[in-house]
């Protein structure tokens, strides 16, 4: 149903470093690089995400209360999706492991971009 999302982010090269990091063990690429707009997907898939600066001009800031959830293939993609977010800037909001009463069972770690940005690698397995 989402074609594309989009976050704010204040230093577009900085948000580029931690995003290709992040990305890279979740199997998605970037595909549009800029100083405005910077994009990736995954092979296969339709949706897109991209960093932007605010049209506004601005400085970008986080939702309370809004976080972006990314599937992983399995839960060493997510290990590897949070220690890589704590390499690059990141901060950590829940590390990986396995979320009580979710069924099938949830596996998902939570961090916070160098925006403040809300973010969530998941696995239903």
């Amino acid at each position: 149903m989402i074609a594309y999302s989009t976050l704010g982010v204040n230093d577009m090269t900085r948000a580029i470093a931690f995003y290709d990091a992040v990305f890279a063990p979740l199997g998605a690429v970037r595909e549009t690089t800029s100083q405005t707009w910077t994009g990736y997907c995954r092979a296969g898939e339709r949706g897109r995400f991209f960093l932007t600066r605010p049209f506004d001009r601005a400085a970008a800031t986080s939702g309370n209360g809004t976080m972006l959830a990314f599937l992983a293939e399995d839960r060493a993609a997510i290990d590897a999706f949070h220690a890589a977010a704590l390499a690059n800037g990141g901060s950590d909001e829940g590390p990986p492991g396995v979320r009580e009463g979710m069924n099938p069972v949830f596996y998902a770690a939570y961090v916070r971009d160098p925006d403040g940005n809300k973010l969530c690698a998941f696995v239903r397995k």
